[in-house]
Formats: C-alpha cells, sequence, structure tokens
C-alpha cells in the first residue's frame, strides 16, 4: 500500500478579531487527497504560531459540524500540539476542510498553522514509515545533522537546503530512521521532504522550548497512533531530502537538528536462505 504522511500549513495576515480564511503554503491543499473509498485517513495533529493570543478553526460538513468544528485557542508564540496525542479525526478523500484564524491585527503580522495528515493508501505515493518496535530491533547508531534555515518574510515554506548541505557523514547506502528534532528559535513547522517520504513533506513544530517532545516527534507520534509514522531516508538520497521552514514575517533564522538512527538491514524472515 502507498502509505503517506503530509505536512500542510497556511497562513493569514492581520486576521484581527474576525474569523480570516488562510492561504495555503504552496504545494500545499485543503482539499484531502484522492484515495480509494476506504482508505483510512486521518488528521494526526494540528498546530500554530500565534503572534497575540489566538484562535484557529478548522470545519467541514464532513466533521463533526460545519459550525465551529474544531475551534482551538492558541498561546502566543506557543508553537504546541493543539490536540491530545493519539487521538485524531477521520478525513474524507477529496472533502476541502476551512481553515481559518483569528489573531494579531497588526498591518503585516504573519499567523501560522500546520498540521499532519496520514494516508494509509494514497495512490502514487509509498513513503518509506516504519513503526518504533522496527527501529528498535535495527537501530545501531544515533546520528545528529544539523542544517541551518534562512528563512523569508513572506510567510510559506522558505530556506530550503538539502540535508547534506553543511555536514555530509552519513554512512554510504545506509538507511537512517528520523526520529526527531531540535530548533534554536521559534518557527510554525519544519519540513523534510524527498523521494524517500513520497515527495510530500513531512515535519513537526517548530517549538524551541518544548525539545523533550521534539527531540522524539516521530517516535512519539507514532507510539501514539500506533500507526508507522517513523520516516526512513537512505543516504544515497542525501542531496535530494530537502529541508525548509514555515515562518513568519520577522524571519528569524532557525538552526534544525535532524536526530537520526542508522538502521540495518531488514531481519530476514525465518526459512528464507540469505547467500
Amino acid at each position: 500500500m502507498g502509505r503517506a504522511l503530509e505536512l500542510i500549513s497556511g497562513r493569514a495576515t492581520a486576521p484581527g478579531a474576525a474569523f480570516t480564511a488562510v492561504t495555503m503554503a504552496s504545494g500545499n491543499s485543503l482539499t484531502i487527497r484522492n484515495t480509494p473509498f476506504d482508505t483510512d485517513i486521518r488528521l494526526l495533529q494540528v498546530w500554530a504560531d500565534f503572534q497575540v493570543a489566538g484562535t484557529l478553526r478548522i470545519r467541514s460538513p464532513k466533521l463533526h459540524d460545519n459550525v465551529q468544528g474544531l475551534r482551538l485557542d492558541a498561546t502566543v508564540s506557543l508553537v504546541h500540539p493543539l490536540l491530545p496525542m493519539g487521538a485524531s479525526q477521520r478525513l474524507v478523500a477529496q472533502d476541502t476542510l476551512v481553515a481559518e484564524m483569528i489573531g494579531s491585527a497588526v498591518a503585516g503580522d504573519i499567523e501560522n498553522f500546520a498540521a499532519l495528515i496520514w494516508y494509509a493508501n494514497l495512490p502514487g505515493t509509498d513513503a518509506r514509515l516504519v513503526a518504533p518496535d522496527e527501529v528498535l530491533r535495527r537501530a545501531v547508531n544515533l546520528v545528529a545533522v544539523e542544517n541551518t534555515i534562512t528563512t523569508g518574510a513572506g510567510g510559506g515554506y522558505t530556506g530550503e537546503e538539502a540535508l547534506n548541505a553543511e555536514f555530509d557523514l552519513l554512512k554510504a547506502n545506509t538507511d537512517y530512521a528520523l526520529l526527531g528534532y531540535l530548533v534554536d528559535a521559534e518557527c510554525c513547522a519544519v519540513r523534510w521532504r524527498g523521494a524517500d517520504l513520497g515527495n510530500l513533506g513531512v515535519g513537526g513544530p517548530g517549538a524551541d522550548d518544548i525539545r523533550h517532545l521534539t527531540a522524539e516527534w516521530f517516535m512519539r507520534l507514532a507510539a501514539a497512533y500506533q500507526l508507522p509514522l517513523i520516516p526512513v531516508i537512505n543516504s544515497a538520497n542525501k542531496a535530494g531530502i530537502l529541508i525548509d521552514a514555515v515562518q513568519d514575517e520577522n524571519a528569524a533564522a532557525v538552526t534544525l537538528t535532524s536526530i537520526f538512527a542508522e538502521i540495518g538491514p531488514a531481519p530476514v524472515p525465518s526459512g528464507i536462505a540469505v547467500r
């Protein structure tokens, strides 16, 4: 099956006290991707980066209701998950969500939100995603790779650079599981994308105050939702694993440390000879 995990994000500029529809980042959409009818699709987690105390609302006739749906208040400058870990919202293929924000009324202020969506079977996509027990069985070493993301002031994803742009130390033709990450400056989201990830972006909140959570972000997601949510990349594709971030108009640069486990070959099933 074509498993997929996708980070999407959007923004509203100076929305003020009235709900304002978000503008989605380039390449992202609020329309759920088309899949076979019975596919398990879930909204796993959402978060936001507000410059004042704000509110994020996500609604659709396919959710609980189309009036308030998921109405979630967020604290200024705290980029924390807004849904309970392990509790997900079922989504319907080709449904279009409505995302709106209340926030700063200061001209030019950009308020951002992000969400993670899981597809159990997305035709044309086959991301390498594994469960925690497989990582623990196959883990050989831990390694941290640092990237400096120089973000722009216009919102959306900016500052893109390759995983190996600054430190090119991954072993040749070796698999690495992305367990989590650290950031040294607040941003709405950080993202990894490339062929190993089904050419969709995966990511998490750019929270510099909950490093204990982000350091194990994908491990924790997989354990909480009991799904294979830990991305695996091969070092042969390192130059094609692209990293960027969602930042507001202040364009603060972000140092991102990706925490990987080097993993050995998958165990050979009993009874199969290896030559």
